[in-house]
């Protein structure tokens, strides 16, 4: 037996999630993206089943469930040979790559030997010039959805895989959908328009080829929306009525709600049939009912809003650590119950050293609001604000949530001849005038 030095420097050559610097924040994370995965592996329009499988044990071992992570590359494996029996060589790699280190991690350093074996002679086979890794475009295809499942933020780098794929499978229509889809990610976190441009083309030739591809079929309604509403519309009323991927139905919900949202609680009433578990399904159908509070009359107002409280409380049961969910949920029981409403805003405000910043920037925004509007706390909410706007990095949508209430904080104590404490407020807006990451 070889010495476990020895195993680990020829597990850090292998091509598998746990060599490709996947960013993972924290636990949330990882419980988000498997319930993601979970969709994925039901409902891809592509043939990946497998990969998504083998992802899934990639994150069940980050949790520390070697056994079920075991499981999930077992299924891979079968999977993959119906899927790929002709090339199911070429596909495996990243499968077995994952049971060596999984294998390592439960210090059974024969089985690591075995799959290191398995995956030498395939290498070998390809005529690879390294022993444990070899250029095909399956694997660049794979390490480019394994980046888009951990997230749009990584658009730039995953583009540049399913290129590399592309020019050793120029014709793949997976890698073509791959691309298109990452190329629109990277446009949705700059809105550069080169980039919408470019993602504009390539999911217009990728449904040309996959006309039933859903997926790329909602990207692109999302891409149309302001330059194109008609046909965006018609796209999104496509898959609202011939998809069953409950992923797809929320994207169409998602472009329904701002001038169409009864038919927006419709599709997603449709979607949590068939999900009846994913949590975000219920989210958005609180953001729904939410939104139609803002014209509902006195005789239709509690319904509705006892509606949106109930979709918010199922999506927080679905995932307990979602701090939106329970943010939303704190603002409604604002108007119901404001007592409980603060207990909710004082558990989340304990989470705040160890939440992510945009998760940081929402607590402080979310209760600076009740403070101001539930109490009437001018001073007290400006503390909150000012904390929120002055984090480093964040996200931009609160940055400038928080930035507005500044300013109309700034022009209210200006109203009140509080002219010392606007100034103050003034200043604190010029410490962060543009934001930045």
């Amino acid at each position: 037996m070889r010495t476990t030095k020895y195993l680990w420097e020829k597990l850090q050559t292998l091509q598998c999630h746990f060599n490709w610097c996947l960013e993972l924040k924290d636990e949330v994370d990882v419980g988000h993206i498997l319930n993601a995965v979970a969709l994925k592996v039901e409902h891809t329009a592509y043939h990946n089943h497998s990969f998504y499988l083998a992802m899934r044990a990639y994150l069940q071992q980050l949790q520390g469930n070697n056994l079920e992570a075991l499981d999930s590359l077992r299924e891979a494996e079968t999977r993959l040979q119906q899927d790929h029996p002709a090339n199911f060589s070429r596909q495996v790699l990243l499968v077995y790559g994952n049971y060596a280190w999984i294998y390592y991690h439960l210090v059974n350093y024969e089985m690591v030997e075995l799959y290191l074996g398995r995956i030498s002679e395939i290498c070998r086979s390809l005529s690879s010039p390294e022993p444990y890794s070899v250029q095909i475009p399956e694997i660049d295809a794979q390490k480019g959805w394994s980046l888009l499942a951990f997230g749009f933020r990584n658009g730039e780098e995953a583009a540049e895989c399913f290129q590399t794929a592309l020019r050793g499978d120029p014709s793949n229509p997976d890698f073509q959908a791959g691309l298109a889809i990452s190329v629109f990610a990277s446009w949705t976190h700059s809105f550069k328009f080169h980039l919408w441009d470019k993602a504009r083309r390539l999911m217009e030739q990728t449904l040309r080829r996959q006309s039933q591809n859903n997926e790329v079929k909602m990207h692109l309604a999302d891409l149309l929306r302001k330059r194109d509403r008609r046909r965006s519309m018609g796209l999104t009323m496509e898959v609202a009525q011939n998809s069953l991927n409950p992923e797809d139905l929320r994207n169409a919900a998602k472009l329904c709600m701002k001038n169409f949202l009864p038919q927006a609680i419709g599709i997603l009433r449709q979607a949590i049939a068939l999900a009846p578990g994913y949590h975000l399904l219920q989210s958005d159908l609180g953001f729904c009912y939410k939104a139609q509070l803002e014209g509902a009359t006195s005789e239709n107002r509690e319904e509705i809003l006892a509606a949106a409280i109930e979709s918010f409380q199922r999506a927080v049961e679905g995932n307990p650590r979602s701090i939106f969910s329970r943010l939303e949920l704190a603002q409604l029981y604002g108007e119901k119950a404001p007592l409980y409403a603060q207990e909710l805003y004082q558990n989340l405000l304990e989470e705040l050293p160890t939440a992510r910043k945009r998760c940081q920037q929402a607590i402080y925004l979310h209760w600076g609001d009740f403070l101001l509007q539930r109490k009437g706390l001018d001073h007290q909410a400006l503390e909150m604000y000012e904390a929120g706007y002055l984090i480093g990095g964040g996200h931009i949508h609160e940055w400038q949530l928080l930035r507005q209430r500044l300013m109309k904080l700034a022009e209210k104590f200006e109203e009140d001849s509080e002219m010392d404490q606007a100034a103050a407020v003034f200043g604190t807006l010029r410490l962060r005038p543009e934001f930045q990451k």
